[in-house]
């Protein structure tokens, strides 16, 4: 059946409207004014940003950009009244400075870093990619840019048709050791688990090729895992790279990929079972699109599920059954929200809209892969499912509350459609994938 869609606006190009300029702000550096007007000509109607002090994440801010802009003294008020509660205690009290703030002695954030850094083991970088070459060679860039710079980049060419994904990883080995692999079985779970036979021993930082890495986003994970000896994955923050069109504002209002996990550091493990279940809310913990794996982790809950992920059935929610497992386990994630990547968001309301759909069928799917390994656990889902009916449904529950009145419902509909459509997704992916690995023998 072919999905319907209720009438898009005009683009936001073609409306003379920018949803919101992107920024990055350092308070230690002074703050700039921002424009009403984009360079296009475009009118900007909000300003989204990433508030930083000596190069840490602190939170987000929103604001509304009026006809006549906002001065470095608006942008400074505004950054006040949203995270004041936490940038003033590291400014002895302060309020957010305009003209930018020179510490007296080393912050202990670079200090901490720095000597994280002086025993930081090697890192490896994954990514798996289908025919985008452009995103990749942009991706590979922001890898190659590293504060710390990874071991090794390896990248997973799965099921290709050309040869321009392997072009542009020739063209990115001269400038550094970037690895190509090829994965001829369609599928993400597949790319996954190449990369994972080729990668053994070595710890595995994921990243899609859709994103770019902070240039701080290795360091950071690299001291996750030395304050965090225990910990089995790292998991960091998602923040959009770019919100040029309504669809990509609209999916930030769904949560984006951060689903309201905010920048406080955080630990999942047997010690938080009481707080937090391993299987509801899925994935509290972190995306797949930044996490970082010790060495045998995966191959501990038996690879990346090939029924599961971009190009099966289920659309995605591989990444939702590892970290599951994992803490079934006995595991342990450490949440960093100080290694940070930047997403590009799906631009139009068809994207988002079978995106959508691919996160209700990619739960329910993942769901029914635990249940097929692990039936026992029926009766724990169970007893959690009035928990997720609250939800769905309740108009102050985290998965709605953050939705403006201009949100499209069709897309909530959608999102449960595929809820309901996750467990015969699931099966024919499994089927599917026992097919492709038959033919490979």
């Amino acid at each position: 059946m072919t999905a319907t869609f209720p009438a898009a606006p005009r683009l936001d190009e073609e409306s003379g409207l920018l949803p919101a300029v992107v920024l990055d702000l350092e308070l230690s550096e002074p703050l700039p004014g921002v424009g009403s007007v984009a360079p296009d000509g475009r009118r900007v109607q909000q300003a989204w940003a990433l508030i930083r002090l000596f190069t840490e994440p602190l939170g987000t801010v929103l604001v509304d950009v009026p006809s006549y802009g906002l001065s470095p003294a608006d942008l400074a008020a505004a950054i006040d009244a949203a995270l004041g509660d936490v940038i003033r205690p590291r400014l002895g009290g302060a309020a957010v400075p305009v003209r930018g703030f020179v510490p007296d002695t080393e912050p202990a954030f670079l200090a901490g870093r720095r000597a994280a850094l002086a025993a930081a083991p090697d890192i490896t970088v994954v990514v798996c990619t289908r025919e985008r070459p452009g995103a990749l060679a942009r991706c590979l860039d922001s890898l190659l840019d590293q504060e710390y710079a990874p071991a090794r980049i390896v990248v997973v060419d799965n099921a290709p048709v050309t040869d321009a994904t392997a072009e542009v990883v020739r063209s990115a080995a001269r400038r550094g050791r970037v690895d190509y692999l090829r994965e001829p079985k369609a599928g993400l779970s597949f790319a996954r688990n190449t990369a994972e036979a080729a990668t053994r021993g070595e710890i595995v930082a994921w990243l899609d090729d859709d994103e770019l890495a902070d240039r701080y986003w290795l360091a950071e994970v690299a001291r996750a895992l030395v304050e965090n000896p225990d910990a089995d994955v790292i998991s960091g923050v998602i923040v959009p790279a770019e919100l040029e069109t309504r669809a990509q504002i609209w999916f930030e209002q769904f949560g984006g990929h951060s689903k309201g996990r905010g920048f406080k550091p955080d630990t999942f493990g047997p010690h938080t079972a009481h707080r937090q279940s391993p299987l509801y809310p899925l994935p509290p913990f972190g995306t797949g699109a930044n996490m970082t794996f010790r060495p045998g982790v995966i191959a501990r809950i038996g690879g990346w599920d090939n029924a599961l992920g971009a190009g099966t059935p289920a659309m995605g929610s591989e990444d939702t059954l590892a970290f599951t497992q994992v803490l079934l386990a006995g595991g342990t994630i450490v949440y960093q929200p100080t290694a940070v990547t930047h997403h590009y968001h799906r631009r139009d309301f068809e994207g988002l809209h079978k995106q959508m759909v691919g996160y209700g069928t990619g739960l329910t799917a993942a769901y029914t892969g635990l249940l097929l390994r692990r039936p026992g656990l029926l009766w724990s889902l169970i007893k959690l499912a009035p928990t997720a009916l609250r939800d769905l449904t309740g108009a102050d529950s985290l998965r709605v509350s953050t939705l403006q009145d201009d949100f499209p419902r069709e897309l909530l509909t959608a999102n449960r459609r595929g809820m309901m459509a996750g467990p015969r997704a699931y099966l024919r992916g499994r089927r599917a994938a026992r097919a492709k690995l038959r033919g490979t023998r």
